[in-house]
């Protein structure tokens, strides 16, 4: 298995160098980035980066949609969404996401090729920032035991970079419908944006933060999500490790105040988030250009291919703004949705490529 990654339309081969450095990102070259919730970097190098889509090769068989089981049942979400409302009250925060994680084992160990996963992905739930990166532990010593395996149809783009202009288009408010949006929702939008306009202010020049775009309507696959975008020009000497000690964890998946909503989701969540939540993308150091979604609608395997021993585990996250109108029970049923339509995807199987 080789090392590759197939991020904003660029299939990237012949890996050169692997840190957990982000300072690296304002080196040279094109860089696949993964950053976990918990804040574990993984930035890898590429020497072949192509402005095509990669032809599918390996297999994937895929597990029931009934296997799944949760770090969070219904009961135990529907409590921890109450115990939030309760903070509310209280004056400790004013939103925060709690997030529950699905783990199954897969049925062919060796039949668990993210690449085919993302395949699938791509045409059952195309995204804009879908992709996937195959970092296999054998390609580089400072890779963890495991590699890093992603397949990603994520909706929603954390931070665009072009030279010295960012932004960042935050995603509050999901239905089926637009008809399902609720004042709840706008009203989730809004503080996020708050919270976004806040984390990027201190690697922006002072009154180029703006909001060009607030609370417009995106159709995805099986529901519709309000987006809003925040923009801003970098001081003088900021890059990536700024914009990211500053602006991470994306605060549409913690809340506000972040630091409040960290608590209450450390003291909450049953499970570690890993990928899901984090960021995941791409850096072009040569241009100063990249693009790092949020690692929603995202699969990983946990542990693939260890030092020879396949396993068998694939996990993915769902979660939802918890607000003083929050219903313990829609909020459940907002997980549901978000989860349903990717695991249906991911339950499907395809044959290996014969090249």
């Amino acid at each position: 298995m080789w090392a590759e990654a197939y991020l904003g339309g660029r299939h990237a081969t012949d890996l050169l160098d692997v840190t957990n450095d982000i300072a690296a990102l304002e080196s040279s070259g094109w860089w696949a980035v993964v950053v976990t919730f918990e804040g574990e970097v993984t930035c890898a190098r590429f020497a072949d980066v192509r402005t095509q889509q990669p032809q599918r090769h390996g297999a994937w068989v895929g597990p029931s949609t009934e296997g799944w089981t949760t770090s969070m049942n219904r009961q135990t979400y529907v409590d921890a969404v109450s115990e939030v409302r309760r903070r509310i009250s209280l004056g400790d925060v004013y939103q925060a996401n709690i997030c529950r994680l699905l783990e199954t084992p897969l049925p062919d160990p060796e039949a668990a090729d993210i690449v085919a996963l993302s395949w699938l992905l791509n045409r059952g739930n195309p995204a804009p920032y879908e992709g996937y990166v195959r970092l296999p532990d054998s390609a580089h010593p400072m890779l963890p035991a495991g590699g890093v395996q992603i397949a990603t149809a994520s909706p929603e783009q954390f931070i665009k970079r072009e030279g010295s202009y960012v932004e960042s288009s935050p995603i509050k408010g999901t239905g089926r419908t637009e008809a399902d949006l609720l004042p709840k929702d706008e009203a989730e939008n809004v503080m996020i944006v708050d919270l976004v306009r806040n984390d990027m202010s201190p690697f922006c020049k002072v009154g180029t933060v703006e909001v060009p775009s607030l609370l417009r309507v995106e159709e995805h696959p099986g529901l519709v999500h309000l987006v809003s975008t925040v923009s801003g020009t970098l001081v003088d000497g900021a890059g990536w490790p700024e914009i990211l000690e500053s602006a991470f964890p994306p605060g549409s998946v913690t809340g506000a105040p972040k630091s409040s909503a960290l608590r209450i989701i450390d003291d909450l969540e049953r499970a570690a988030r890993g990928p899901y939540c984090g960021a995941i993308g791409w850096v072009d150091a040569d241009t100063k250009c990249g693009e790092l979604a949020v690692g929603i609608r995202t699969f990983w395997l946990d542990g693939a291919s260890t030092r020879g021993e396949q396993h068998t585990t694939v996990k993915f996250g769902t979660g939802a703004g918890i607000t003083w109108s929050s219903d313990p029970e829609r909020e459940w049923e907002e997980t549901e949705l978000k989860a349903a339509r990717l695991l249906s995807v991911a339950s499907q199987s395809i044959k290996r490529r014969q090249l």
